[in-house]
């Protein structure tokens, strides 16, 4: 991790409309993320945490305030631009996998690839996935599909998808949430590694306080507002998380 700044949200709301009553999800959040950080996103269900992913993931505008990612204002981009930025720039994990049911693992990550039309390192589109699943050590299941997986193997999945096109910056929705404590803990070491090894910037968001200690940054979130920012000098590993 530098000091230089990756993401800034700056005076951020969104408010929805439902029916004659107007809901705030957020209230004015300011943030900034590091470039190679791993920070957690993290509070209660509606405190504001998936509207600030979907924000910074040009899924949905802002009712006011900016999105300054790499300097650049994404709020200013055309939806053209946006699906660019998205494919170049980022890769999601959610809490569900939301792999294609009727392509192998290899298949779903080699059509992340071909949507992205960015093959890395000169090898095919098969080469290049192969090697993303044996780094989430998944090589040997390259020819399953999802349903012949189990929920820590679909995530692993999704994370290799998700990073295929080595996107800087990972953007991870509760990624354990749907899976059990040893399993979750695999998946945090995948993210991990790839914070660590690659440098890429893994922004996670959650309500399990136990994954906070794993982080070099947590910041906490209340009602559409941070209420807190917390530095962690020495992070703990996966294995010492107390889950």
């Amino acid at each position: 991790m530098n000091d230089q700044t990756i993401i800034e949200c700056q005076a951020l709301t969104r408010d929805y409309q439902m029916g004659e009553v107007t809901v705030q999800a957020l209230r004015g959040l300011n943030l900034e993320v590091c470039q190679g950080e791993l920070l957690v996103l993290l509070g209660p269900s509606g405190s504001g945490k998936t509207t600030t992913v979907n924000l910074i993931g040009g899924l949905d505008r802002p009712t006011s305030g900016r999105v300054i990612v790499d300097g650049e204002d994404i709020g200013r981009y055309s939806d053209t631009r946006l699906t660019d930025y998205r494919r170049r720039k980022l890769g999601f994990v959610f809490q569900l996998f939301n792999l294609i049911p009727s392509l192998t693992a290899v298949e779903n990550v080699e059509f992340a690839l071909a949507l992205g039309d960015q093959h890395g390192n000169g090898n095919g589109i098969w080469d290049n996935a192969m090697e993303m699943l044996t780094l989430v050590g998944l090589e040997a299941r390259a020819d399953h599909f999802p349903a012949q997986l189990s929920g820590g193997e679909q995530q692993r999945v999704a994370i290799a998808r998700a990073l295929a096109n080595r996107p800087p910056i990972l953007l991870c929705d509760e990624p354990t949430g749907n899976l059990d404590v040893d399993t979750g803990r695999q998946v945090l070491g995948v993210l991990r590694d790839f914070n660590r090894r690659d440098g890429v910037t893994v922004m996670l968001i959650t309500h399990n306080q136990a994954i906070a200690p794993m982080a070099d940054r947590v910041i906490r979130l209340s009602a559409g507002e941070v209420v807190s920012v917390s530095v962690n000098e020495t992070p703990a590993s996966v294995s010492e998380l107390d889950w």
